[in-house]
């Protein structure tokens, strides 16, 4: 270890060779702190290592065995079930429900004959207890353990030699080699690479529980991320009962996968039809909503978004917006304005998707267009229309992906009507009208008499 200081940001992990107030890599003001680094390195490549083995392209190897929980909605997010050896980090806001999802994960494998170990750095044994009679869980074979030297857990591991190992959390694991605080960028980066590096050689899944900054991201450096597999976020709005399991990254799987799960108080409860239940509460048909035929991942998700524009008394108009980028309501605004001819200066914008989704592909462009324009002019959309499609700065509509699948989950919901961009490749389903349109003047005109 060498005892030379260096300094570390605690935003993004950037190495500096002296402290300054902001930090050059990511822009954050007083992120900088002095740590001592993991390892000098050696000072000379003297010895010769080991040839390793090569292979072709062209050599097929078995798709890795899976063991399946039985939650179908964290199979799916999984990729098909939980591959052996793997790295899994998991996060979420505090308080939404990851250790509760992780104790019911570990419960369900358990009681498929896969040993589980559930380590807890934040609660002790006893707590944990509590947590699993309440789901009803007291009769899963689940080992429990409280601790946070990661020594003494890497030891443990060892000679228990679980299928599947849970850490909850890894900002509370310290290794005694590090002269830093739990916690710190140091910290986290060392554990977690022993406990990867420990699942790679040992052949034990293990999952880890991050914390999340004020931003949003998992706390601690990037890093992190690119040495697991599998990178999941658990999100969801504390006014919703809804919670959604999204991969963002997943070597074994799709990444942009979501399972849906219900906060009861029994637990998570998974929800085999998201669509059918984000629709579930929607109002009788009013001006401002519209419901868009979306993607996630790889299945269709039907949701509601809702508009309301009102005069403003301010010199500047708010332009709120929950569960859309912000940035993408200001394009489809000044498109509208300037192609269409419809302005929105003077007047207060508030966008919302109903049931706490998040929703970031473009094609709820029009969606989005459509519940503006149904709320400025007063005119409500008919119940049975769902929309989609990408508008470009030009105010056409472009085609987007799976349009098929989309229209097939709105037609088993009810929908007998959609408005699509022209030249889209579809199948639509018996008894489903389409209008094709070309641009956003032509939507316009069709669905509110101006353009």
């Amino acid at each position: 270890m060498s005892k030379t200081p260096g300094f570390t940001c605690t935003a993004c992990g950037a190495a500096h060779r002296k402290w300054a107030g902001r930090c050059d890599a990511c822009g954050a003001w007083n992120s900088i702190i002095e740590e001592a680094p993991l390892s000098a390195g050696p000072k000379a490549l003297g010895a010769k290592g080991r040839t390793i083995p090569l292979t072709d392209l062209a050599t097929e190897e078995a798709p890795p065995p899976r063991a399946v929980s039985g939650m179908g909605e964290l199979d799916r997010v999984l990729g098909g079930g939980l591959v052996p050896a793997s790295a899994i980090l998991v996060g979420g806001d505090p308080g939404i429900g990851k250790s509760t999802l992780l104790l019911q994960a570990a419960a369900s494998f358990a009681s498929r004959g896969l040993k589980c170990l559930y380590i807890s750095g934040e609660e002790a044994s006893a707590q944990v207890r509590m947590r699993a009679q309440r789901l009803g869980l007291t009769q899963a074979p689940v080992q429990l353990g409280a601790e946070t030297s990661l020594r003494d857990i890497l030891t443990t591991l060892d000679a228990e030699r679980p299928a599947l190992a849970i850490i909850d959390s890894i900002q509370t694991m310290w290794l005694d080699t590090v002269e830093a605080a739990p916690g710190s960028v140091s910290q986290v980066r060392a554990a977690a690479h022993e406990l990867v590096t420990f699942a790679k050689k040992r052949g034990v899944a293990i999952i880890l529980v991050g914390h999340v900054t004020k931003e949003g991201q998992i706390a601690g450096p990037r890093v992190v991320e690119h040495m697991v597999d599998t990178v999941l976020y658990f999100e969801g709005e504390r006014g919703h009962q809804f919670r959604i399991l999204r991969a963002v990254k997943n070597r074994f799987g799709p990444a942009d996968e979501i399972g849906v799960f219900e906060m009861t108080g029994a637990g998570l409860a998974e929800v085999m039809n998201p669509s059918a239940l984000f629709l579930s509460s929607r109002d009788a048909p009013a001006p401002g909503s519209a419901v868009f035929a979306g993607i996630e991942g790889t299945r269709p998700v039907l949701t509601e978004i809702q508009a309301l524009v009102s005069p403003s008394p301010l010199g500047t108009p708010r332009r709120t917006v929950v569960g859309l980028d912000s940035g993408r309501l200001s394009t489809i605004l000044a498109v509208l304005e300037a192609r269409v001819g419809i302005p929105f200066t003077g007047l207060d914008v508030f966008l919302n998707v109903a049931g706490g989704l998040r929703v970031t592909e473009p094609a709820a462009d029009l969606a989005v267009a459509a519940a503006l324009l149904s709320a400025r002019e007063d005119v409500a959309i008919p119940p049975d229309m769902v929309l989609f499609g990408e508008i470009s700065l030009s105010g056409a509509l472009r085609p987007v992906g799976q349009t098929e699948n989309r229209l097939k989950e709105a037609g088993k919901l009810g929908f007998t009507q959609a408005a699509l961009p022209a030249r889209s490749k579809h199948g639509a389903p018996d008894g489903m009208a389409l209008r094709e349109l070309a641009d956003l003047t032509a939507f316009t005109g069709e669905m509110f008499g101006a353009g």
